[in-house]
This record gives structure tokens, C-alpha cells and sequence, in this order.
């Protein structure tokens, strides 16, 4: 703990520095899982990337005492030995307990257990004048609900502990077939009700035909265990797209494995879902089981997000997780069969406020009175769409993303802020709680700070036309829109690169001194 306490007495004085000044700044947390360019400059930022540990484990009272960027393979690594394992779990093991906090995540366990911040019990966390405070169910539980999905515009986490329940060695995952994309929530409903299953989501490989997966924990494997997380091992997608084709399952008899409980929480990683085929299909690849084992380590999210920023493929592909109400689902679907044509399409329940019946403060709190009249659902559905834009320029790219925007937003849903997004600031603000999100900055001294939009907006245009303001710049882009550049560039910056690919030169030097 001397280690954690001499950091986060730094990030503090750096705080109160900036503080002085009225100086915004950014969080360097050494890696991203968001799909968004980073902003960060070379002398505003605030350094957590050191903050990776399991502090402690309490097995008497089933917590985990850890700093923010530990990634969710060290916390189930550090957990099951206690036969311990988080609630929630997201899907790519590099992602952070505290992006999980201060993200928007939930993972197949969601419509148990809600967002992964619904699991959390307290937070420290240093304010922006570098006050540093805790904040739980009993003390600034306004704070503790605020800040999660914030985006670190409420302060710096530092230290979190999370909420743990037993585990087991395996999951017994069952493939619960779909011929109608208006079975899709009757399906999901049968299987909430059903008290044994802890895990449940689903893929749709097009309007008409997919699976809904639900999991339970066990200890006793009843067949022969399916791993997916070594070389040889099957993309989880393709081995479930395989079972529905193959009609090994029925919707009277549905098909079943056992899946060890890392394997099954890591399932998608390898691919980043299916994401990771489009870039055999760039590079004109063959896609098979021989150069999938060859190209393996390319293959695993670490790598891929990695590869993406150096890359900006981000600004090509349709990569959005949105949520809407069930009984919007089936129109939700017609609008991407129509429009986007993009599968597989990931689905996973939410439910909205978990295992807790309070509900949360600042961004994500929820309004008085509904913009489409009805009443909050107590779940939304969760759509992946991720995969090539159909757009033939920057302009349609913009206007294709906001047309999934619109969508979600009429029919009384959320997006999830981590890509890239669209919105005006009126729009944004419309649709998310500003009143009660600006109120807590306030009381908590960080009003001065960028905002959730500022964070989060995306203005391609901008960008569009800073490119056309001279002749190198307009070269540039040029250069990198002649295929494979930008592509290869990005291969050739993880085999080369730093890990730290998000930090500009001249800031990573100045963290040696």
C-alpha cells in the first residue's frame, strides 16, 4: 500500500497544480480499449499507468481491493484461486477495472448483475483540486454513482473495490437456436426466468437465423471441455455459427458445451468477436483454420486495438454497441437489415440497475420524464454492430452513424460512449442527463474540466478540412488512403512499437526523467 499511497499522493499534487491554473487535463491510463483517437497531449495529462494491482482479496467477505488499470484477466487470475470471480466480467481481457467503472460495461452476466459499476462498493478517488476522497453506499453516493460512466470528468480513480461471488471451473454453455428475429426476446425472457443460468447473449447471422447462448456455472463438466482461448482452439463466433448450421442443435434438444471458466469469460477475444476477419479479408488473406493458428498473436484485442489507433481503421468501420427497450427490438433489427446489412450482430440483455434497487446519479440518472413517454425499462437490449460502412466518404460515413444514433434514440434507447459518436452537443445532451451530470461537477469542483461530450465528440469534418488547409497535410492523407499503407503502418507499430501507443513522443520521454 506504501506504493499506491506515494502515487496517488502525486497524481494529487499534480491535481492541485492544475487546479491552481484552472488547467484542464487528460488520463493516461497506458492502453485503451475504446475505439475512439486519443486526445492527449504532451504536458496536460495525469499518469495512472503505474495503478495495476490486486491489493488484496478478502475471502471472507468476498471483495477485491484493486487499482484501476488492472485488466480483467489479472483480477479472475488473482480471484480464482479463491474460488472467487467478479460478478461481471467484460469479454476482452484487456479491459481495466477502472474503464470498467468509468466506461459503460456489462458483459453476458448483465442482465444478473446490470453494468460492472453496479458491482462496485466504494472508489477513491482524487478530486480536481486533489482532494483525495472516497466514495461508497454510506459516503458521497452521489459521487460514487456519478462518476461511473463519467469518463474521469469527475476526478481520477484510484483504487477501487469490487463486490466478488463464487466461482466454479467450468461454464455449461447452451446454443439455443433462432429462426426469427421476433423470437429473439421471447427466447431471452424464457431463459431470465430460468434461476440456473448466470450467463446469456446471443448472435444473429442475419435477420432470420442465430443463437442465444446461456451459461451456467458448474463443477462437473457433463461432456468433453471446449476451450477458446489457445491457438488451435476455434474463434468462438465460427463455433457457434458451425453448431447452428450443422442443426446439432434443436429447439427441443439445443446443443451444449462445457467451457472452462476462463475460457468461456475470454471467448471472444481471439478475433475481437468476428472484427478480426475483416483484416484478413484487407490484407487478402486466405481465412481458415491453418492461417488463423499462423497469424494467432495478430488475432487477440490487445493487439487488434493496438494495431487500430496507429492504423485509423477506426474511421472506416462501423463499430458501435447501442442499447434499446424490447419492445424495440424487432423494428431495431429491420433497421440494420435495411440499412447497414452488417453481420454477425452481437446481442446481449442489460439489466438496468442489477442486483441494487437505487438508481444512479449524474450521467446515466434517469429523467423524470421520459423523451418517448414511457417508463424506464427495467432492461434494454445491447446490439454490437461492428463491421465495414457501406459509405463511399467521409460525409456518409457521418451520416450513416448518425442515422444509427437517431434510431436508438427514438426508440428510447442508449449508446455506449466508448466509440466514436456523432452527436451535436445539443443532441447529446437531449438524450443524456446534463442537469444532474453538471450538478455534481459543480459540488465536486470539476465544472472547469472537459465535459463528457468534449471527451467524446467526434467531428470528422474538422478533420476533413484541417487535411485540405495545405499541401503536406493533403499529401499525407493522400499517401495513407492508397491501400494496404494504413493497414500495414499499423501491423508494422505493434510489431515495432511501444506498448504506451497512445501517449505522444515527447510526453513518454518526459516520464523517464
Amino acid at each position: 500500500m506504501d506504493a499506491h499511497a506515494a502515487t496517488v499522493a502525486h497524481i494529487s499534487s499534480t491535481l492541485k497544480s492544475f487546479h491552481s491554473t484552472k488547467t484542464p487535463y487528460r488520463i493516461y491510463h497506458g492502453s485503451t480499449n475504446s475505439t475512439r483517437a486519443s486526445t492527449l497531449s504532451r504536458t496536460n495529462y495525469i499518469d495512472t499507468s503505474t495503478l495495476t494491482h490486486v491489493l488484496k482479496i478478502d475471502t471472507a467477505n468476498a471483495t477485491a481491493l484493486v487499482e484501476p488499470n488492472v485488466p480483467m484477466d489479472a483480477l479472475v487470475a488473482a480471484t480464482l484461486p479463491h474460488g472467487l470471480i467478479p460478478p461481471v466480467v467484460m469479454e476482452f481481457p484487456g479491459i481495466t477495472a477502472g474503464g470498467g467503472y468509468s466506461g459503460t460495461s456489462a458483459e453476458s452476466s448483465s442482465f444478473r448483475h446490470g453494468f460492472f459499476d453496479r458491482n462496485v462498493n466504494w472508489v477513491e478517488i482524487v478530486l480536481a483540486d486533489g482532494t483525495i476522497t472516497r466514495a461508497s453506499h454510506d459516503e458521497n453516493t452521489d459521487l460514487l454513482y456519478g462518476a461511473a460512466s463519467s469518463f474521469g470528468t469527475l476526478g481520477v480513480v484510484t483504487l477501487l473495490e469490487l463486490q466478488l461471488i463464487p466461482a466454479r471451473k467450468y461454464v455449461e454453455v447452451t446454443y439455443h437456436p433462432i429462426t426469427s428475429g421476433e423470437d429473439v426476446v421471447p427466447k431471452i425472457q424464457e431463459l431470465t426466468t430460468d434461476p440456473s443460468n448466470d450467463y446469456l447473449d446471443g448472435i444473429m447471422f442475419s435477420r432470420n437465423s442465430g443463437v442465444i447462448v446461456s451459461g451456467r456455472l458448474t463443477d462437473s463438466p457433463s461432456v468433453n471441455p471446449q476451450g477458446f482461448t489457445a491457438p488451435t482452439d476455434p474463434w468462438f463466433y465460427l463455433h457457434a455459427e458451425r453448431v447452428l448450421s450443422s442443426k446439432r442443435g434443436t429447439k427441443d434438444s439445443p446443443f451444449v458445451d462445457v467451457v472452462p471458466i476462463t475460457d468461456y469469460l475470454f471467448r471472444y477475444d481471439r478475433g475481437g468477436f468476428w472484427v478480426g476477419r475483416y483484416a484478413f479479408k484487407y490484407f487478402i488473406t486466405p481465412f481458415n483454420r491453418i492461417t488463423r493458428y499462423i497469424l494467432d498473436y495478430f488475432m487477440h484485442t490487445r493487439v487488434m486495438y493496438h494495431a487500430l489507433h496507429k492504423s485509423g481503421q477506426m474511421n472506416i468501420y462501423v463499430i458501435q454497441d447501442v442499447a434499446v427497450p424490447y419492445d424495440g427490438t424487432v423494428e431495431f433489427l429491420d433497421f440494420l437489415d435495411e440499412g447497414f446489412g452488417i453481420y454477425p450482430l452481437w446481442l446481449c440483455p442489460l439489466k438496468m440497475k442489477g442486483t441494487r434497487g437505487d438508481s444512479p446519479h449524474g450521467l446515466l440518472a434517469e429523467s423524470e420524464t421520459p423523451k418517448n413517454g414511457k417508463p424506464k425499462p427495467e432492461y434494454l437490449l445491447n446490439f454490437g454492430v461492428w463491421g465495414p460502412s457501406p459509405a463511399k466518404n467521409t460525409n456518409e460515413f457521418i451520416e450513416i452513424n448518425r442515422r444509427l444514433e437517431k434510431k436508438v434514440d427514438s426508440l428510447g434507447g442508449k449508446k455506449w460512449l466508448y466509440a466514436q459518436t456523432y452527436y451535436t452537443e445539443e443532441e447529446f445532451w437531449e438524450i443524456y442527463n446534463k442537469p444532474e451530470y453538471d450538478a455534481l461537477r459543480k459540488k465536486y469542483g470539476a465544472d472547469h474540466l472537459p465535459s463528457v461530450f468534449d471527451k467524446v465528440k467526434t467531428d470528422l469534418v474538422a478533420e476533413e478540412r484541417r487535411k485540405q488547409e495545405s499541401w503536406s497535410n493533403w499529401l499525407r492523407a493522400w499517401f495513407w488512403s492508397i491501400w494496404p499503407l494504413s493497414g500495414v503502418y499499423g501491423v508494422l507499430a505493434v510489431i515495432l512499437g511501444s506498448r504506451e501507443y497512445l501517449l505522444p513522443k515527447k510526453a513518454i520521454k518526459d516520464k523517464s526523467k
